[in-house]
């Protein structure tokens, strides 16, 4: 069956999304993981099973249960400001032209209620309206577009050492911050070139979580009940090139998918380690073209099997993180990245993958900070079952480096940060400079400024030279 050359949402979604700096109009609320109460505590099950959380006459009436939640209300406009055009082949070019990209309104809702010994509900949700000259309003032939998605939803039940969490929450396994081998559990989004950190872009899916906390050394486990996969870039989105037919989501019939993994991890005086395994689905699905070459593409999943092994080691103001991780029956020709598919017709191979992320976190101050980060993969036996004149996107080694920094300035109120990002082969590179400034304890305002430089080898030469420009104000209560 020939496969159909898509471009969905497009490789500069991820070699830009996964490592970029926050910008507040899209700060989904990723909360930790990690979030436990005493172990030591007596949580037996009696008949005060709730204690006095729903006495009346108890002192926690005194606070408003509008205390629970965390409301952030943000305005943002960017915009790509730079008039030029890319030479994408010989007598063939593309006109960049300086406009706005981006006008929304934004609300993002956090509850969190520890509402009986032992016992914690959280949730979080957003809402996005997209005005005049945002992408979306254009795509939607000139409205505006209302769009509301919940992201986390679950409750969690701590008892002596054992931590039981059930709904929508993340599973984070990598220790370098933004560009780990290790973060391909939950799913992710990309839309445009004000997405946020990879830890803001992911997507929460329905899972259980057991965590054990020992005494030397923890397990954490979960199961994916019901396993998403990474959606395509929205229509009129930067990342959006129209395909040949049109992408629909996995058609998942009677067919039961799950996910299952389990990590064990020692703490040792300045250092950590941690080894898992996991049974996945590829996030990124896979189209091909329909029999008859009528209608929509066929969506595809890919199953696999990931070892991983992490450590991280401080020594004083330096942290030294390693990821390291083997996936076996991977497709072969398919990004890795978020949003992305072949650009060229895949070849239906699935191979084994070695993968690594290395670097550092340094503390230059107790305002300055930088950190390196540089993730490299390689498909093992890449030529075995390749047919004459194919040849894979990924082959050799593939990967990209980022090193961010950071300043926090006038007491903490304001705080510059610079970001670079490139690839391995040094086809490719993003620049960006912002700053965030808090007014006071409810105005916080941020900008943000973007170039990027890239050759014919890199998917970001639709963006070459690109230069945009972004600002948000922000109300939090």
């Amino acid at each position: 069956m020939r496969k159909t050359s898509i471009v969905i949402g497009f490789a500069a979604s991820a070699l830009l999304a996964a490592f970029n700096t926050a910008l507040a109009q899209d700060d989904v609320l990723v909360l930790d993981d990690d979030v436990q109460f005493d172990a030591d505590a007596d949580f037996g099950f009696d008949d005060d099973f709730f204690s006095a959380a729903f006495d009346e006459d108890s002192s926690a009436s005194n606070s408003s249960w509008l205390d629970d939640f965390t409301i952030k209300i943000s305005q943002q406009f960017s915009g790509q400001i730079n008039n030029h055009s890319v030479d994408l082949a010989p007598g063939f070019s593309l006109p960049r032209k300086a406009e706005l990209e981006t006008n929304r309104l934004g609300a993002n809702i956090r509850y969190q209620n520890a509402f009986a010994p032992g016992w914690l509900l959280q949730a979080s949700a957003q809402v996005r309206i997209y005005l005049n000259d945002d992408y979306q309003y254009r795509a939607e032939g000139g409205s505006i577009d209302i769009e509301s998605r919940g992201n986390e939803f679950f409750l969690q039940r701590s008892f002596d050492q054992h931590s039981l969490k059930l709904g929508r929450q993340t599973v984070v396994w990598g220790e370098t911050s933004g560009n780990s081998v290790l973060d391909v559990i939950n799913t992710t989004e990309f839309r445009d070139f004000n997405i946020i950190d990879i830890e803001d872009a992911r997507l929460n899916q329905w899972m259980l979580v057991w965590d054990y906390f020992g005494e030397d050394s923890n397990f954490s486990s979960f199961v994916n009940l019901y396993p998403e996969f990474n959606p395509p870039a929205v229509r009129g989105s930067p990342f959006f090139f129209e395909p040949e037919f049109n992408l629909t989501d996995y058609d998942r019939d009677s067919s039961l998918l799950l996910e299952a993994g389990t990590q064990w991890r020692k703490s040792f005086r300045g250092s950590d380690i941690s080894i898992m395994a996991a049974y996945l689905y590829e996030n990124q699905l896979r189209f091909e073209d329909p029999v008859t070459l009528v209608g929509d593409a066929v969506a595809e999943t890919n199953d696999f099997f990931l070892l991983g092994f992490s450590a991280n080691r401080a020594i004083g103001k330096l942290l030294l993180n390693f990821d390291l991780a083997y996936s076996h029956d991977v497709l072969a020709d398919s990004f890795s990245f978020p949003g992305t598919a072949s650009l060229a017709k895949p070849v239906n191979l699935k191979k084994d993958q070695i993968g690594t992320s290395m670097g550092f976190e340094y503390a230059i101050s107790n305002e300055q900070s930088v950190s390196l980060g540089i993730q490299a993969q390689k498909l093992l036996d890449e030529d075995e079952g390749l047919l004459p004149g194919q040849s894979l996107i990924n082959d050799g080694v593939f990967g990209s480096w980022l090193v961010r920094y950071s300043n926090t300035l006038m007491n903490s109120d304001l705080v510059i940060s610079s970001t670079l990002q490139g690839d391995l082969a040094a086809n490719s590179l993003l620049a960006l400079v912002g700053a965030d400034y808090t007014l006071n304890d409810n105005w916080a305002i941020s900008g943000q400024i973007i170039n990027i430089s890239s050759n014919d080898e890199s998917p970001l030469l639709f963006f070459a030279e690109d230069v945009r420009l972004s600002a948000t104000l922000t109300y939090s209560f």
